[in-house]
């Protein structure tokens, strides 16, 4: 079972349909993400991917800071050139390795970034660069003149941008052709298609990649009371999984798993095979590699029209299941 490849954008980047999310698969600060990390595992996990044909692995500087890119570097060590990958910049960090829980998109801040991401990467080149935040102090022109910079010098190739506005896409792609936009998108989370951000990317020739297609890990029916989650774990402090959202999430969850048992496959499955239907491309955060091939079996998944439908009828678009970041995060999102 091999992977369909695909074009991210119209500006020449092939990529499977389906991504590996890598930030679950070490700590991050004092708290892990989606629990305990394994390295070894996590390192399988890449190289089974590959084997498969996922290819496409998604980092970023601030998780750690910096270890998952180390991580990474390790797992496709004497493999670069097989892999395609996507790291992030924006939250900045300061020279002690610390998080200042500020966003920078300065010129100087993206020069800093990209020789540290490739650095840590033990790389010489990049393959996608996402803007991580919009800086709401810097024009987007700014920072995206500074990463076309960067693909002059051949240290990126594609440049991405995450979590912006159609007005923002604008402005950033009339600087320098953007690749893709990466967002939270699930049957959980659809702002980007009601605020009208798919249709202009659509309109650009701009690629989609959804990250937490999976809402958080909640359609994956893994999680049926909030002490399914670690003690650590930072979805515990989201609106999302809170009282008052919780239990009406998990009935919208058991209607979607009576659904995917009815097609033999799991809620997981039918949920990411639903947004690959859409052109999109998720990326599913794993560090096993269990979860990875039953993620990976979604990409072959073909749901029919009506199938769709019902879908949608379960999580009509506009239903509130609660934000899935605190205040102080989604203040920083450009909507």
């Amino acid at each position: 079972m091999k992977l369909k490849q695909v074009q991210l954008g119209n500006q020449g980047l092939i990529i499977p349909n389906i991504g590996l999310g890598c930030m679950g698969m070490t700590g991050f600060g004092d708290a892990h993400m989606y629990g305990p990390a394994d390295e070894q595992e996590a390192i399988a996990t890449i190289h089974r991917s590959l084997e498969l044909g996922g290819n496409f692995l998604d980092t970023a500087d601030l998780y750690g800071p910096f270890k998952n890119e180390q991580l990474i570097a390790k797992a496709i060590e004497g493999n670069r050139d097989q892999f395609i990958i996507a790291t992030k910049f924006g939250w900045e960090i300061n020279d002690n390795n610390e998080l200042t829980w500020k966003i920078n998109g300065s010129k100087n801040y993206v020069k800093k970034s990209i020789e540290r991401s490739l650095k840590n990467l033990k790389t010489d080149y990049i393959d996608l660069y996402y803007m991580h935040r919009l800086d709401k102090n810097v024009p987007v022109e700014e920072t995206v003149g500074a990463m076309s910079d960067l693909v002059k010098e051949g240290k990126i190739g594609y440049i991405g941008l995450s979590e912006v506005s159609s007005e923002t896409v604008r402005k950033a792609h009339a600087v320098h052709s953007i690749s893709a936009v990466q967002s939270e998108y699930s049957l959980f989370e659809r702002t980007v298609e009601e605020k009208g951000v798919i249709k202009t990317l659509n309109e650009l020739g701009i690629g989609f990649v959804a990250y937490s297609p999976l809402g958080r890990g909640f359609l994956s029916g893994n999680i049926k009371t909030i002490d399914d989650l670690p003690e650590n774990d930072f979805r515990r402090g989201i609106p999302r999984f809170q009282e008052q959202h919780f239990h009406k999430n998990i009935e919208l969850v058991e209607a979607i798993e009576k659904m995917a048992k009815e097609k033999g496959i799991t809620s997981s499955q039918l949920a990411l095979a639903w947004i690959i239907s859409k052109g999109i491309i998720p990326i599913p955060g794993t560090k096993r590699r269990k979860y990875l091939e039953q993620n990976i079996e979604a990409a072959n998944i073909e749901l029919s029209d009506s199938e769709i439908q019902q879908l949608e009828s379960i999580v009509p678009l506009g239903t509130d299941t609660g934000a899935t970041y605190d205040e102080f995060g989604m203040g920083l999102l450009d909507y």
